[in-house]
């Protein structure tokens, strides 16, 4: 083939070119699916332009345009085209489908579907079947106090608003999971393609059991441009691309053209052979029980940008250019000739005749689209509380860690709560996975795999059977992206189910922006009456950035906190249960929950417990409390507070009350732990908060408070500016200095450690006088002495490492230890 050839042969204009040959559709047919396919296209304009004069009735003026011109109608054509040629397959077959909409700010097609379907004036009755209705319609979109450009969470229909590009794919297969009759038609920009979570995406295949999932039909839609660039997939061989996706699992169908008659021929054959190959591989694997790999159908589309549009403007391309993607003619206010050329163009969509004198189409118009919940806008699975089911819990009490002596006892609270998780995986067998990226026993959550093993449709060795924990039926869910577990945990809440994703702390920035964009999601669900409330998205942190002094600087971040925090606090929950107990109760609240991001932050190692369940509970009901086991103030003025939150955190803050005592055993000291993190923020920034009077019976408003936190210090001061007494507040957290440390020369180079806390708090103290000069350099001789020890022998000094609750001055008994 020729470079000219080859050229020719990914542009998509001409007569349709299709893999799959056939002419499903009858000429009358195709003349309905011409005027559905116009209707669809003059609403998607109609949205960009017009305020007044829905339907053309009078010319065109600019009085009748929107002050503000916003939207995007490149995708849209597309999209249409291929939505409306589903629904014929939705009725013939009886389908379970829905619509995801990957393209950025693709409303104007899925808008324009809904509302032609009826389900949007269901939904919105203001926005009714008729010219008044439409006008209202038009106006709201993109208009202040309407709805946005994505298909945003008013959108009938959507779980998939496309803010940011990259997830529509494990979205859709984490929506598919455990609904084994759904079909997710995706539709796949091509811009979107270019994204790395979309990339790994496409090995979902590989995790899809089609004995108990449903399946996704991806639709990638190469309309050859971004907002101003091409788009790489779309300048690639039609042989380079077939090999791509065939690479990745697929079988690709292509669907080329812009010849409107023709294209509507091969896009009916071509879905109707993937709906086909998606019941024949899922009767195939029910009826043997042999849960197959197929190579799932998928579509490649080619058709142009603005599809229908002008092909130029003045000297300008349009249609099939760059200049189609957002608002295609941007300056119809202030040029005469392009308002009219705008008109023309709406005008040809001929919205007289097919919106007709009462302002909606025809009947036999209509007949083209599913009726009931069978309309892709109208699926239960996207208002998915409407189809939730609570979790069946176990009693988490009955998972108890025994705690004879507060802080001396050690044990794992993760392999207390991987005790109860795989319970709950046990009991919730169609209703509840677990998501993580290669971590789950790393975590020492290996206890689940007694209920669900991983979920694994590859290949297997002989060797897998020794440890190997793979199952086509499992219910762990780990691949080696963060972006694709986020993103189908994100899809099977947002279909109705539950689940919990796990990871080491420093990399969950990874999906940083994932999170915002599902807080944001959440938030504005907030604001739609008829959104139902879905299963909160539980993320469970571990790994922690004091506990990976033997990785090193890379894997010491704590910062993901920072950016949960500052998401609506409507929305959001951080927790760090100081102990085993604490952490039981915090998850079985945080499974039981809806419409919050929980994260949960605890070691996988093991730590002091300090709390019997009972106080736990009591503990962890509050969020926040003094633990007069480890305080000597009780009805007193405390000369000291000594806070802390985080399980690793609390044991050094813990450590450094016992030398305190050691030194000055008169000394009034105050404990706090704090386990809901938003307690600390004023409540008129948050509804967790305490009140002014509750945090002054807590911390004081004239005392020293050395709080020893989890995460960056400034956190906590930020969220503190507002208390009273906040000028007393000394915060230590992670100060970015790290390296291949032990754990305990890790917490002194961040000035967490024992030593430096309780230096801190002699510093804070000026009725100590000159007294504390001794005891102060005593603390400093033996933090010197214990980092030398750390340095030459490769381990924290095990009386320091091993420290247990006394109060009896343990570390002084072993001073010979460090002596020698």
């Amino acid at each position: 083939m020729s470079d000219s050839q080859e050229i020719e042969s990914i542009r998509p204009f001409g007569p349709a070119r299709s893999t799959v040959k056939g002419e499903p559709l009858s000429k009358e047919e195709i003349d309905l699916y011409n005027d559905f396919f116009k209707a669809s296209l003059y609403l998607s304009l109609g949205m960009i332009y017009l305020r007044e004069n829905p339907l053309l009735r009078e010319p065109l003026k600019k009085e009748h345009l929107k002050a503000r011109l916003l939207g995007h109608f490149g995708s849209a054509p597309g999209q249409i085209f291929t939505w409306m040629h589903f629904n014929r397959l939705i009725k013939k077959y009886d389908l379970d489908a829905y619509f995801v909409s990957g393209p950025g700010h693709g409303a104007p097609a899925v808008l324009s579907q809904s509302y032609l379907e009826g389900v949007y004036s269901e939904v919105y009755p203001d926005k009714s079947e008729d010219v008044e209705g439409l006008q209202k319609f038009f106006k709201q979109f993109s208009f202040p106090g309407g709805i946005g450009s994505h298909a945003t969470p008013e959108t009938p229909g959507s779980i998939h608003e496309g803010g940011e590009l990259g997830y529509s794919i494990s979205h859709a297969f984490g929506s598919v999971f455990d609904h084994p009759n759904l079909i997710a038609l995706t539709m796949v920009g091509d811009g979107e393609a270019e994204t790395g979570p979309l990339a790994t995406a496409w090995h979902s295949t590989k995790f899809l059991n089609p004995i108990v999932d449903g399946a996704v039909l991806p639709v990638l839609h190469l309309n050859g441009y971004k907002i101003n660039n091409p788009t790489i997939l779309a300048r690639i061989s039609h042989k380079e691309l077939e090999q791509l996706f065939l690479g990745y699992g697929w079988q690709p169908y292509f669907v080329e053209g812009d010849d409107v008659d023709t294209m509507h021929q091969a896009m009916a054959a071509t879905l109707e052979q993937c709906v086909v190959e998606i019941k024949k591989y899922q009767k195939e694997a029910r009826e043997s029980g042999k849960a197959i790999r197929p190579k799932w159908p998928m579509i490649i589309l080619r058709s142009p940008k603005g599809w229908t549009g002008p092909r130029k403007i003045d000297d300008n391309y349009l249609e099939g250019f760059w200049r189609a993607h957002q608002v295609p003619i941007t300056d119809v206010a202030t040029n005469p000739e392009h308002l009219q050329l705008l008109e023309k163009w709406m005008r040809s969509y001929e919205p007289e005749r097919l919106f007709g004198k009462d302002g909606k189409i025809s009947e036999k118009l209509k007949s083209l689209c599913p009726t009931g919940n069978r309309r892709m806008s109208a699926n239960p699975v996207a208002n998915a509380g409407l189809i939730r089911k609570p979790l069946k819990l176990p009693n988490f009490q009955d998972y108890a860690i025994s705690v004879p002596k507060s802080g001396g006892t050690s044990f794992g609270s993760m392999v207390a709560f991987s005790t109860f998780l795989r319970d709950v995986v046990a009991q919730n067998q169609t209703n509840f996975r677990l998501f993580g990226p290669d971590e789950t026993e790393s975590n020492k959550l290996g206890k689940v795999y007694e209920a669900g093993k991983k979920v694994w449709m590859g290949e297997y060795f002989e060797e897998d059977t020794n440890g190997g924990n793979l199952a086509p039926d499992g219910r762990v869910m780990e691949m080696l992206s963060e972006h694709t577990c986020e993103g189908w945990l994100e899809g099977y809440i947002l279909s109705g189910r539950h689940g919990l994703i796990n990871s080491y702390e420093p990399f969950i920035h990874v999906i940083d922006s994932m999170v915002n964009q599902h807080c944001k999601w959440l938030e504005k669900c907030l604001e739609v009456e008829w959104r139902s409330k879905i299963s909160s998205l539980n993320i469970l942190l571990t790994a922690l950035v004091w506990r990976q002094d033997h990785n090193g600087f890379t894997h010491q971040d704590p910062g993901f906190l920072d950016v949960v925090a500052n998401k609506s606090p409507e929305v959001v929950r951080i927790y760090l249960p100081p102990d085993g107990n604490c952490l039981l109760s915090v998850m079985d609240h945080c499974f039981r929950s809806s419409n919050y991001v929980n994260v949960i932050v605890a070691d996988k190692q093991d730590h002091l417990q300090y709390l019997t369940m009972d106080a736990a509970i009591a503990h962890c009901t509050k969020g926040i409390g003094i633990w007069p086991q480890f305080s000597t103030d009780s009805g007193e003025e405390p000369d000291v507070v000594m806070a802390s939150c985080g399980d690793i955190p609390t044991q050094e803050s813990l450590a450094a009350i016992d030398l305190l005592l050691h030194h000055f055993p008169e000394l009034k000291i105050r404990c706090v732990n704090v386990v809901d993190l938003f307690k600390l923020i004023s409540p008129a920034d948050h509804p967790h908060g305490l009140s002014d009077k509750e945090w002054t019976a807590i911390f004081t408003d004239d005392k020293p408070v050395i709080f020893n936190f989890h995460s960056y210090p400034f956190m906590i001061h930020r969220f503190c500016y507002k208390r009273p007494g906040a000028q007393n507040l000394h915060v230590r957290g992670y100060k970015e200095k790290g390296n291949i440390d032990t754990p305990l020369e890790l917490a002194i180079r961040n000035q967490t450690d024992r030593f430096s806390l309780a230096m801190d708090a002699i510093d804070r103290m000026p009725n100590l006088h000159n007294r504390g000069a001794a005891a102060r350099e005593a603390l400093r001789n033996e933090q010197i002495k214990a980092s030398a020890y750390s340095f030459e022998i490769g381990l924290d000094p095990p009386f320091l490492k091993d420290w247990k609750w006394s109060n009896t001055g343990l570390w002084k008994q072993n001073e010979k230890l460090l002596t020698n």
